[in-house]
């Protein structure tokens, strides 16, 4: 047992964080244990061999699949002949659903087990993916506390460990002063951080809107200070979108690499892309707006099956509007500019935001998401090689 295969399927940059918590734990309980792995660079550091780099696959939207249809198949055949030839004990899927599900359907062909960490949010759109799940997925560790009374209303073994995010962010030590003294800004300056998105697209649409609405506020705020968020992969892109920009901006904006949680807890505001970082920032505590941008196409076809009534993880959670959400056409400058100078500008608002923050922070478990889901993994592994005795 102590010597089994497993293989980590983790899509996108939140997966590759939460799914390297989990090899952790898993090589502490079975340190014998091999594990392969579809990632990041968190999840080799934690000790896992890349077999394909998630980068590979984390596109978002019908026309962005498209256009990077070609990497995405040439990972597809890799993993299936990879699956094929080393026959893994266990497949973990980790959130990344379209592509996850049909890894698991080859698996399947193999008889071998599913774990599914971080599941497809079917509650909120597409619910008739929830047969296929039942079909392919043995078993399931849910992060949204509603998730788990959800699926197994639709006979899926699923279990409630909590949201990894409580163990990644620890808010006491996140250091925002060091940061702020480090770019000279005036404590009593009001902040804005801009967190436009982790991949090549959402990017791409939401930071030339952002900056615009930047503009926009610098003219009503004349001391207002930006921050744009970045990482080592996003840096060159988020760079040549500010310094194509038609108007200067470097006096009043920074770009912030590696520092994401340091910029959140900064500022006063945070304009963020729909997505993780919307629940990052709560945990931190910071006011937000949230708004997101697809293509069209996307739009038009997701709006028809999404059957929830807002985006943001928040909101989702508190089953009610607690930020602000501006979606295609209303995530213009112009509103998330007057959107960001309400709420700058109004104290009750902003402590009503962090009162509801601290209800969804409740909500959400506790510590030790990674521990408690190694154990689940690790059942459903022996499970399997009781089975063949």
């Amino acid at each position: 047992m102590s010597g089994s295969n497993i293989l980590i399927i983790a899509g996108e940059a939140s997966g590759d964080l939460h799914a390297s918590g989990l090899i952790r734990e898993l090589f502490q309980k079975r340190p014998q244990l091999k594990i392969s792995c579809v990632g990041g660079e968190r999840m080799e550091s934690a000790g896992a061999s890349v077999i394909v780099p998630s980068r590979q696959l984390s596109v978002v939207g019908l026309l962005e699949v498209f256009s990077h249809a070609r990497p995405l198949c040439s990972a597809f055949f890799k993993i299936r002949r990879w699956i094929r030839e080393n026959r893994p004990d266990l497949l973990v899927l980790v959130d990344f659903p379209e592509f996850n599900l049909l890894m698991a359907q080859y698996a399947k062909t193999f008889d071998i087990p599913v774990f599914y960490f971080i599941s497809p949010q079917v509650w909120a759109w597409r619910q008739g993916r929830v047969k296929k799940i039942r079909r392919l997925v043995d078993k399931m560790a849910v992060i949204l506390p509603f998730e788990e009374e959800f699926y197994k209303r639709f006979g899926i073994d699923a279990t409630f460990v909590g949201h990894p995010l409580l163990d990644s962010i620890d808010v006491d030590s996140i250091q925002d002063e060091r940061l702020k003294r480090r770019l000279g800004l005036d404590k009593n300056n009001p902040l804005i951080c801009l967190l436009p998105g982790s991949r090549k697209g959402e990017i791409e649409r939401h930071l030339p809107i952002m900056l615009e609405s930047a503009l926009l506020l610098k003219k009503k705020i004349g001391e207002l200070r930006f921050l744009v968020a970045a990482n080592q992969g996003t840096l060159p892109l988020v760079s040549s979108i500010i310094d194509a920009a038609s108007y200067p901006v470097s006096d009043y904006i920074h770009i912030v690499e590696g520092e994401t949680y340091e910029a959140i807890k900064a500022s006063h505001l945070c304009m963020a892309a729909s997505g993780t970082v919307t629940l990052e920032t709560a945990i931190i505590g910071t006011p937000m707006i949230v708004m997101y941008k697809v293509s069209t196409i996307s739009y038009l076809a997701g709006k028809r099956l999404i059957k929830v009534p807002w985006v943001s993880l928040v909101n989702l959670i508190a089953n009610k509007e607690v930020v602000p959400e501006l979606l295609q056409d209303e995530a213009s400058p112009e509103n998330l500019a007057n959107c960001s100078y309400h709420i700058l500008n109004d104290g009750s608002k902003q402590k009503m935001m962090k009162d509801g923050f601290k209800k969804v922070v409740q909500s959400l478990g506790s510590g030790g998401v990674p521990a408690r889901t190694a154990d689940l993994v690790l059942e459903l592994l022996d499970q399997k090689v009781v089975s063949h005795f």
